[in-house]
């Protein structure tokens, strides 16, 4: 098979998973109604505030370490230096939410995926580790994170 339409294939593959996992459903591993972006729609401050059996973190803290996730590897993929990197942090501090936090915790999130999305359907080449690492990374890396936080609202709800 020819490089380029190797690729290419790739690439079509790989964003009908990242869409699906963030926004519209393709049909490649969710129901309809299971993307993250439409999960997190459904759900309060109230709900975002509860920690997840009384000693886990918060739906609140999920959705705040995507976003921080999704920031760390875009620096990556412009292989721009991250500096310091405290994972742990988000963890520490985010808990309850107001309904005005909660709401700009979801629409940050939004923003920074439809950003690294722009910055990845603009590459030139998958032929790059840091950009190929750092896409696979955000895939694997937020499909976790939604099926944690799908199986937190069975709890919550």
């Amino acid at each position: 098979m020819d490089k380029q339409i190797g690729q290419e294939r790739f690439a079509q593959e790989y964003f009908a998973a990242l869409e699906e996992t963030f926004e519209t459903h393709h049909g490649v591993y969710l129901d309809e109604v299971d993307s993250l972006l439409n999960t997190l729609a459904g759900i309060s401050a109230a709900q975002a505030s509860i920690p997840v059996g009384g000693q886990c973190a918060t739906l609140a803290a999920q959705v705040a370490h995507v976003t921080f996730f999704l920031e760390v590897l875009e620096r990556h993929i412009l292989k721009q230096p991250a500096g310091k990197v405290d994972w742990g942090e988000i963890w520490r501090t985010v808990g309850t939410v107001t309904e005005a936090e909660w709401g700009a915790l979801k629409s940050g999130l939004d923003t920074v995926y439809r950003r690294v999305s722009t910055l990845l359907r603009g590459l030139d080449s998958w032929d790059d580790p840091a950009p190929l690492g750092g896409a696979l990374a955000i895939l694997v890396h937020t499909a976790y994170h939604l099926g944690e936080i799908r199986q937190a609202l069975c709890t919550l709800r």
